[in-house]
């Protein structure tokens, strides 16, 4: 294995533990920055059919494009930080999607994009973004200890839903008042306070060279146990994406909620995704009992989307919106300890190619990834939350429980019922 481009300040060795925290929040604002585009942009898809003219199939190819260039470039990202190490990678990446995100705000607004430039832009920013993932994953493993990684990852993995709530509750209202050259100007503004940050704190911990020459074990590549966890994580993801990505026109088309009472609904969807993972964390820190929470995460958020509780439709599109987001950071950092700290990168990698792959739409509409997308806009259409239902039909241990059974698990399987 090609051995890791460790680049310390002078400053390095001096660091004291307290230090992990400030790296911590170095990929906390790293991972908001851009998840406020990757997941705040859709937020902003009523006001995207209407200023870019866009059709449902237009918009759908417009953010499908965001997702393709995600699902394309976490790999090869993660596979450069575990040689070059998080520093260089993360302030790269930053930086670019910075300078792509201004660009974008000059020409790719309604009154000067084409639909072809506006897609290929959405993929570059796409390609840039995706180095955020593996290489703030794998300082916070580096830096945070056994017993604390859960807490430490599921508090990074906060930032995906901080993002979206910031894309919520500004974007939208940036671009329903101003239009879409403030929105992407904002979200270049964060990427590039998020390298500053990045440029001032994080930095390689002391002996992480050394603990990299320890690292034993199949690459990530290479590793069955590594891609069961790898394809039930992105499997997962696919409700979480449905529901943000069709939420607003849902919310919009169907219930006819302003942009005061979406902006609303969907903060409450992040926000109660944000306090479900650090809860998550913290809890199986204490239990040890990671594996157990998993399987039962599973059933939870799949039950989430077949209740016919009498709520309110934004109540059940937030209840349903937590459940399929609460297990992030303990699956996670479950990933990147099989892996090894040395290979977290890779690891993580893998999984956001995994689940930005279901983020994609696919030109099937027989295909799982189609028929969910079709069935958001169709309740986006009916109003009616049962249609949603999902029903995992091989046993959650069968993607979690990997050490008690040696055997390649089937797929997880997700049923759409009508």
């Amino acid at each position: 294995m090609a051995t890791p481009l460790v680049l310390k300040s002078k400053k390095a060795s001096a660091l004291g533990g307290g230090h992990r925290w400030k790296v911590l929040g170095v990929g906390v604002a790293a991972n908001a920055s851009f998840s406020a585009a990757a997941a705040g942009i859709p937020t902003t898809a009523v006001w995207l059919r209407s200023g870019y003219h866009l059709s449902n199939g237009e918009l759908e190819l417009v953010l499908g494009a965001l997702g393709l260039g995600v699902a394309l470039s976490e790999l090869p990202w993660g596979v450069l930080t575990d040689r070059w190490g998080d520093r260089p990678v993360l302030l790269t990446g930053l930086l670019s999607t910075a300078a792509v995100l201004v660009a974008m705000s000059l020409f790719a607004v309604p009154s000067a994009a084409t639909l072809g430039w506006f897609v290929f832009a959405m993929c570059v920013l796409g390609l840039l973004g995706g180095s955020v993932n593996g290489s703030s994953g794998r300082a916070v493993m580096a830096w945070f200890g056994e017993g604390e990684r859960g807490l430490a990852m599921s508090i990074r993995q906060t930032a995906v839903p901080l993002g979206g709530g910031i894309g919520a509750a500004l974007l939208s209202w940036l671009a329903s008042s101003h239009g879409f050259a403030p929105v992407f100007g904002a979200l270049a503004a964060m990427c590039a306070a998020s390298g500053a940050f990045a440029w001032r704190w994080l930095h390689e911990p002391p002996g992480a060279t050394h603990r990299a020459a320890r690292n034993e074990g199949a690459a990530p590549l290479r590793n069955p146990v590594v891609w069961r966890v790898v394809l039930g994580i992105g499997i997962l993801c696919v409700p979480q994406f449905a529901v943000l990505t069709f939420a607003t026109v849902f919310l919009h088309d169907a219930a006819r909620f302003g942009v005061s009472a979406i902006s609303a609904t969907m903060g409450a969807v992040q926000l109660g995704a944000m306090a479900m993972r650090v809860w998550s964390g913290r809890h199986t820190d204490r239990r040890g009992n990671q594996r157990a929470y998993l399987r039962i995460s599973v059933i939870v958020a799949s039950a989430s989307f077949g209740a016919q509780a009498p709520w309110p439709l934004a109540a059940m599109l937030v209840f349903a919106g937590v459940c399929v987001s609460a297990w992030h950071g303990v699956a996670y950092t479950e990933l990147a300890t099989l892996a090894g700290t040395a290979r977290a990168g890779t690891a993580l990698g893998m999984a956001n190619t995994a689940v930005y792959a279901g983020f994609l739409p696919h030109a099937a509409r027989d295909s799982p990834c189609a028929r969910c997308r079709i069935l958001g806009y169709r309740v986006a259409r009916g109003g009616r939350v049962r249609v949603a239902r999902m029903a995992v039909v091989s046993e959650a241990r069968a993607t979690f429980n990997w050490q008690s059974d040696s055997r390649m698990p089937g797929a997880l399987t997700l049923i759409l019922i009508g």
